[in-house]
């Protein structure tokens, strides 16, 4: 509740599994799509009443740069096993000024693997890459890749983070200012 409390305007839901967060936000009337490699995930999420597609996060995605917020919840800023790439196309994804709400790992950790998911009656799925990240590689990650912190908060032990976008002319804004003060501390050559 506390990362639905936070969502700004339409939300895209990354690896939304079986769609509980975009179910929940479509019973308050809110816009939410769920995207989750996964077609037993996108049944599951449209079955409990969300909009869902069985789509990759590096896609293209319905409304591009135009979601008010995106979720990487449940230890999705693993996705794809590089958090900086997909730090850099979420925010291609969101508007400008857009926002990020992430829960990231306990411990505070950096690592990148190849996982499997297996199950008790079946046999091993294949490997994909993934990553565990917590606040430290996130927000280190993040400043490279045009976020900002926002916050971070804790619930039930789990950590979440929020995140956000350059609003539209706030780097040309910063180097208009950066180059008139340039301007004015050079000396003359006449």
């Amino acid at each position: 509740m506390t990362v639905l409390q936070r969502c700004e305007k339409s939300v895209l839901d990354i690896g939304c599994g079986p769609g509980r967060l975009v179910a929940a936000l479509s019973k308050t009337g809110r816009t939410a799509l769920g995207i989750d490699i996964s077609p037993a995930a996108i049944t599951r999420a449209q079955g409990a009443g969300g909009s869902a597609l069985h789509r990759s996060v590096f896609d293209p995605l319905p409304t591009e740069g135009q979601w008010g917020t995106a979720l990487l919840i449940d230890g999705n800023i693993g996705i794809g096993g590089n958090p900086g790439r997909l730090l850099k196309r979420v925010a291609e994804i969101v508007q400008p000024g857009g926002l990020l709400l992430a829960e990231v790992s306990q411990p505070d950790v950096d690592e990148r693997f190849n996982a499997r998911i297996e199950g008790g009656d079946g046999p091993a799925g294949t490997t994909f890459p993934w990553a565990r990240t917590g606040i430290t590689a996130l927000l280190r990650e993040a400043r490279g890749n045009g976020w900002t912190y926002v916050e971070q908060w804790a619930a039930h032990q789990r950590t979440f983070v929020a995140l956000r976008t350059a609003a539209p002319g706030t780097w040309a804004l910063r180097t208009s200012h950066y180059r008139r003060l340039r301007s004015a501390q050079r000396p003359s050559c006449d």
